[in-house]
């Protein structure tokens, strides 16, 4: 399979038609000098800013080359000093190292790429500093360079989430995958979605990982493939052994400090590293921006429908058939598990929470009473609310 123009290219991309030498073909390119200007230097081909030497932030030439950069060079950057002054990010440690503590009273966050308790994280770090913490999160999160970054790839009204990830010395490393949204479900759902939503899947977002300590490479900073993002069919290859074991044999790092910023497209095939310190605790908090396109139009109380449609499908409408009977739980229900509250709604068992679908089929085929589905569908809603 080709990287070929879209016209042009498959209309769905099957596991099975994912070729190694196009991926190997794609990340044989360099990065040169010329085209990024703005850069102070390349490592690895992945261009490193220097904040001290850019141009205004808003500067349309200097967006308009991260934004190249996302997607069709390296597909990740690093503002080095982004936080000239770290004050904020000490203080925001504080908080979130405060919340760790608080919330292990409660159990472990569930994590859908670590086990529960392999290290710390913080759903919704985003809202959790700003209710511990008005000022710090103000000062934190009002940092232009992440502003320029995000607006650059996603455009204006983009929506800002964060999850802190705090990897403790000897934390394992990641197997290589990609991001939201379309990494964030099944092999088997992704195969279902045409090749046009694969490429627009990773348009919708940007990722981002603030560091709030100096990591070396010993400590596991973010294992990077670039150029991988450009493979159009990654996201049905990232899970093969044969994608896998050449990610592991390309991977490159780069060592972050305190008040780097980091980004890259979510298609780059990434993976968070094995922290081979004795006394590094590896703190970043992950940034995952989204695009304001990511909403529906209307806002549609899919809840009180659902309630109203389940006891007609559970009774029967003759002549409807299991195919139109789906058709209509996706015309009713909400089918995506995002957004939702991760602390009381996590991703246990899977790489997503339930949906109001998923709890209309189970109710379906296990002829659920009506006020019981009820309640279930009124347990989902009290999980997802902030």
């Amino acid at each position: 399979m080709k990287d070929i123009p879209l016209a042009q290219g498959p209309d769905w991309f099957e596991a099975q038609d994912c070729v190694l030498a196009d991926l190997a073909d794609l990340c044989a390119q360099t990065t040169t000098a010329a085209q990024v200007p703005h850069a102070a230097e390349i490592i690895h081909q992945i261009p490193i800013y220097d904040v001290t030497t850019l141009p205004d932030p808003a500067d349309r030439a200097l967006r308009a080359e991260w934004a190249r950069v996302f997607r069709t060079g390296a597909g990740v950057l690093v503002l080095r000093g982004a936080y000239a002054d770290t004050a904020p990010i000490d203080a925001a440690t504080a908080i979130y190292m405060d919340i760790i503590a608080a919330e292990k009273l409660h159990g472990a966050a569930a994590d859908h790429f670590a086990a529960a308790g392999a290290n710390d994280r913080i759903w919704n770090s985003l809202q959790k500093l700003c209710e511990a913490d008005p000022a710090t999160y103000a000062r934190y999160f009002g940092n232009i360079w992440v502003q320029a970054a995000s607006e650059a790839w996603l455009g204006p009204n983009y929506q800002m989430t964060a999850q802190v990830n705090l990897v403790h010395p000897g934390g394992a490393a990641q197997q290589p995958h990609r991001d939201y949204h379309l990494g964030f479900v099944s092999a088997e759902d992704s195969a279902r979605y045409p090749a046009h939503v694969h490429d627009l899947s990773p348009v919708m977002t940007l990722q981002g990982g603030i560091a709030h300590c100096d990591m070396e490479i010993e400590a596991g900073p973010t294992k990077l493939l670039p150029f991988s993002q450009t493979y159009r069919a990654g996201y049905a290859a990232y899970r093969l052994p044969e994608f896998r074991a050449y990610f592991e044999e390309h991977f490159v790092q780069l060592p972050l400090t305190k008040g780097d910023v980091i980004f890259f497209n979510p298609a780059l095939f990434h993976a968070g590293g094995h922290n081979q310190t004795a006394n590094v605790e590896r703190f970043v908090n992950l940034l995952q921006v989204g695009s304001a396109f990511g909403r529906s139009i209307e806002s549609v109380n899919r809840q009180k429908m659902c309630a109203l449609l389940y006891p007609v499908l559970r009774a029967g409408v003759p002549g409807m058939t299991e195919a139109e009977v789906e058709a209509a739980i996706a015309a009713t229900a909400e089918g995506y598990s995002f957004p939702t509250n991760l602390d009381r709604d996590p991703p246990v068992g899977g790489l997503a929470p339930k949906t109001q679908a998923s709890l209309l089929r189970e109710a379906l085929a296990d002829s659920v009473d009506e006020q019981e589905f009820i309640r279930r569908l009124a347990a989902l809603a009290e999980r997802q609310v902030a």
